[in-house]
């Protein structure tokens, strides 16, 4: 992984093995319909309940005894991975029953990375997951467009005030057309990417997460407040989940 950037000054129970086919499928085809809606006698959707915690993003219940924490980056190919996997898995089969939560949190490596991030949380928080998956739906397309930058735009994403160069990242990399194909207007995502309070509390929560759990790549995962050792993907972690009560 690489080494964690400075902004600017001063900027700073067990998973159902049968039903996993199904969510790699759903994986695959990115079209997951929005759960239908449990009559109230049934207690709380799970399924669709979120919450902002210290700058992540805790997905089902809260109080759960159970609680996976996800760091993420938006610019690691393996993390791409997972969202089509694990992220579907537990989401679909462990969220919904109300033992386990889902925290998703950033690891952020890069101008890019941030980019990222202050669009995915544009928002309240229950847009947060169809953001998040937007945009990690089309990571193979806009990293290699990153790879291939020219100088040019490279000097303006790293020169110039702070929401000039995560605006221009936005525009080169088409995060703008990913996010208004979800409702947003350019005006409201301009609005969070010149958000400069935000993007110095996810970096802060960056350093203390790394600091904290002595975090080394993305994606970790962290179970009940401990690292999970050697856990990097989905091959792993469902073991683990799998042993849960």
């Amino acid at each position: 992984m690489k080494s964690f950037f400075r902004i600017a000054a001063p900027l700073a129970g067990a998973l159902a093995l049968a039903s996993l086919a199904v969510a790699a499928d759903a994986a695959q085809t990115r079209k997951r319909a929005a759960p239908p809606a449990r009559p109230q006698s049934q207690g709380p959707n799970w399924q669709t309940t979120v919450e902002l915690r210290d700058n992540g993003h805790v997905l089902g219940n809260p109080d759960a005894a159970q609680k996976l924490v996800e760091f993420v980056s938006y610019t690691c190919s393996h993390c791409y991975e997972f969202s089509r996997t694990g992220d579907v898995a537990i989401r679909a089969l462990l969220v919904p029953q109300g033992n386990v939560s889902y925290e998703i949190r950033h690891l952020l490596r890069d101008p890019v990375d941030l980019t990222a991030a202050l669009l995915t949380n544009c928002g309240e928080p229950e847009k947060f997951p169809g953001n998040h998956e937007a945009i990690m739906a089309k990571q193979p397309e806009w990293l290699e467009t990153a790879r291939k930058a020219t100088q040019a735009q490279r000097t303006r994403w790293n020169f110039g005030t702070n929401a000039a160069r995560w605006r221009a990242i936005a525009s080169d990399l088409g995060f703008y057309d990913i996010l208004e194909a979800r409702g947003y207007t350019r005006t409201a995502l301009d609005r969070c990417l010149a958000d400069d309070a935000k993007a110095n509390a996810l970096a802060a929560a960056t350093q203390r997460d790394v600091e904290t759990f002595d975090l080394k790549g993305t994606p970790s995962f962290v179970l009940n407040g401990k690292l999970l050792d050697g856990v990097y993907s989905w091959d792993t972690l469902r073991p683990v989940l799998e042993k849960l009560d």
